[in-house]
């Protein structure tokens, strides 16, 4: 009989393992923490010095295309002994190692899910400066990635309805209840749509609006053909506050321009900065044209953002997140 249970104990414990669903698997609680905040963890006297320096040159590098000098992240340095329990939860995570193996591991879940944990490793200080150094743009876009997850998410908890820019412009873009659409505030009118939020210092707005395949050329002046057209949209749609006056681009700045992918399609992202014509109002904007072969078009999405006297990156990476949202039909 002893045998017996013995047998079945055993075959239940394979069977338990083998579904993932062992009584030694670690269950993660959910991960917290302020949006674009990234918890350091490193010994007080590494982050005083040239190490905590390169740290802060990755991290707290600033955002080109703000009006003022902004950081990508906020820093919460954190010493090793110090970080147990509740701080552990936080979703993004670095921690900074000396007298280990050289080299760097970018590791999910580890302590609360969702959560990326991305470790630093040196024998020397010099070793964990050339590691951060070599590893700069994989560790930004890992964190960026699971921030905008994040905001994504919540914004998920109060949609707008946007029926009417499915049937029109065909995509689906998720954006809160806390933006506006309509004729009589905003416009809704030959397939453009200009989409606001109020804020306490301004507002945050959106842009869509569809152009034919031959209206971008991919060239090596293509900076130039973007800036011309949004320049033609604000005229055409973006009046500013006098009569006569209407958004431009800031000839002063020279924007930024790269290609990425948006719904798995090919993406020209330009950001700089934008002011009206003839009135006292400029900020800082992001272009996305997105090529839709398949309907033989570009769709262009577009935000800015006017807030004077604050700080524009969380606005902006909102609109970030609303945009990267979009899946064309």
């Amino acid at each position: 009989m002893k045998k017996i249970l013995l047998v079945s104990v055993l075959a239940l414990f394979a069977m338990s393992c083998k579904d993932g669903k062992s009584s030694n698997e670690k269950i993660l609680l959910d991960s917290n923490g302020t949006i674009n905040t990234i918890s350091v963890v490193v010994d007080n006297e590494i982050w005083k010095g040239s190490v905590g320096e390169a740290v802060r040159d990755v991290l707290a590098a600033p955002i080109y295309g703000l009006p003022q000098e902004e950081p990508i992240f906020n820093i919460n340095q954190i010493p090793p002994h110090v970080f147990t329990d509740f701080i552990t939860k936080n979703r993004t995570v670095l921690k900074v190692e000396l007298n280990k193996e050289t080299g760097i591991t970018f590791n999910n879940n580890v302590y609360a899910k969702p959560q990326k944990v991305i470790v630093v490793s040196g024998q020397t200080k010099t070793d964990l400066i050339k590691v951060l150094s070599d590893n700069a743009t994989k560790i930004i876009e890992t964190f960026k990635g699971i921030e905008l997850k994040e905001k994504q998410r919540l914004i998920k908890k109060s949609l707008y309805n946007t029926r009417v820019i499915q049937k029109n412009l065909g995509l689906d873009i998720n954006f809160p209840t806390a933006y506006r659409i309509g004729k009589t505030i905003a416009k809704d009118e030959d397939k453009f749509y200009w989409i606001k939020r109020d804020i306490p210092t301004g507002y945050v707005n959106l842009l869509l609006y569809e152009l034919p395949l031959g209206a971008i050329k991919k060239d090596t002046n293509m900076i130039a053909q973007i800036v011309k057209i949004r320049d033609s949209i604000g005229k055409k749609y973006i009046e500013g506050p006098v009569e006569g006056s209407y958004m431009i681009t800031e000839n002063a700045y020279t924007p930024f321009h790269t290609q990425t992918i948006v719904d798995n399609k090919p993406t020209l992202e330009t950001k700089g900065l934008w002011e009206v014509k003839n009135a006292f109002m400029a900020g800082p904007y992001v272009n996305y044209a997105i090529e839709d072969k398949i309907n033989k078009r570009w769709v262009v999405v577009e935000g800015f953002t006017y807030a004077p006297s604050v700080s524009k990156r969380n606005y902006m990476f909102e609109l970030e997140a609303i945009i990267k949202s979009i899946k064309i039909q």
